[in-house]
């Protein structure tokens, strides 16, 4: 058995704390960049979230491949199977939660027939089932080639499937034809105007080769251990990786809501540096404490907690009362959530971003006192 790496849940925690921050501000209307996705091409801290954790996926994969081996194929079908369409699912049914909604005063059925059928957790689901058939049946060697054949292809696909003019902007991607063709105008996210999904199938399989190079990581760092050898190769790799992401970034730029092949490349460079970082402050200088903790916690329930902090919201969300009536004596409600930013957060700062951001805040402790009340308990809810 491979030594498990305290650093890894740590960098998994953390990863979940980020996502929780990013998406809870009190205000989208006031949000400090960085906080931010990037609007099309580029990358800020936030578009670093979703490839960390599923690089960290991949992490968690590269310790229980080995059990997979001992058991057998029927095993490893059976489970990967299983979770695949767990997860799915759950984050269908967070689309569709709950299933009820206001209109014009009045509790409504939410219908399916504008249910989102992708997002975060139905892409953590897909990527995590092909990686592991990738893994399982062909082995680091042919992973590898498959993951440059995935990036080069997917390249290949944008540039001559997309528009002529610009194949990588929004209006010219080739994956929106896909999507539609597939799910449906109705079924997709239209947060950027148009029915654009930034979890849609096509941009899927690059995201793919982010949870196998989590794995390539994961397995290298328990197979050469607790070594400088190993630090050094993580820094390598990893500023290796950014070079050539940069590279490729002249020519198809890095951009997280299409999930390019540079993107995959810069960030997974990233991830390994950040994880390096966490490996020699915990597992070489022992410098862990309540900070490592904090985070540890986080990682031991993560997509419990991040299916929570989406549903949660949701549900207080038909919970309103009177806020107050407009100058046209129309009745403006509020409900818990919004409530709490409105009249405690807002008011304590004359810059709106700060007050968005302490709400943000408010909501990383919110949810890390219940991940820490199933720590205490040893409830660890997996999928």
């Amino acid at each position: 058995m491979k030594q498990r790496y305290y650093s890894l849940d740590v960098f998994r925690g953390a990863t979940v704390a980020l996502m929780i921050l990013v998406n809870n501000p009190g205000s989208w209307a006031n949000i400090y960049t960085p906080l931010e996705h990037a609007t099309w091409h580029g990358c800020t801290p936030t578009d670093l979230v979703f490839p960390f954790f599923l690089f960290a996926v991949g992490n968690a994969m590269s310790f229980v491949m080995p059990r997979f081996y001992e058991k057998g194929t029927d095993t490893f079908l059976r489970k990967v199977i299983k979770r695949t369409v767990l997860i799915f699912a759950i984050g269908l049914f967070l689309n569709w939660c709950p299933f009820i909604q206001w209109n014009d005063g009045h509790l409504v059925v939410k219908p399916w027939q504008n249910v989102r059928i992708f997002g975060v957790l139905q892409r953590i689901a897909v990527c995590y089932f092909f990686a592991s058939f990738i893994v399982y049946f062909f082995k680091v060697r042919g992973a590898l080639i498959i993951s440059a054949l995935i990036l080069l292809g997917y390249w290949f696909l944008c540039y001559t499937l997309g528009s002529e003019n610009d194949p990588y902007s929004l209006q010219g991607y080739f994956g929106i034809g896909v999507d539609k063709a597939v799910l449906g105008v109705n079924h997709m996210y239209k947060g950027e105007g148009i029915a654009f999904d930034p979890e849609g199938i096509a941009s899927t399989f690059p995201a793919v080769v982010q949870v196998i190079f989590g794995y390539i990581a994961g397995r290298y760092i328990g197979e050469k251990g607790k070594t400088w050898d190993m630090l050094s190769h993580l820094f390598i790799a990893g500023s290796l990786l950014i070079f050539l992401g940069f590279c490729w970034d002249m020519v198809f730029p890095i951009n997280k809501k299409i999930w390019t092949s540079s993107y995959v490349l810069y960030t997974t460079g990233l991830a390994l540096l950040v994880l390096g970082i966490l490996i020699y402050l915990i597992e070489f200088r022992e410098a862990k404490g309540a900070w490592s903790r904090f985070f540890d916690v986080f990682g031991k329930n993560p997509l419990f907690i991040f299916f929570l902090s989406g549903l949660l919201p949701r549900i207080l969300a038909l919970v309103r009362w009177i806020d107050y009536t407009d100058e046209y004596g129309k009745a403006m409600y509020t409900s818990p959530f919004p409530w709490f930013y409105q009249y405690v957060c807002k008011p304590l700062f004359s810059n709106l971003k700060n007050g968005s951001l302490l709400y943000a805040f408010c909501m990383i402790a919110f949810y890390w006192f219940i991940v820490y009340l199933l720590d205490r308990k040893k409830i660890y809810i997996k999928v």
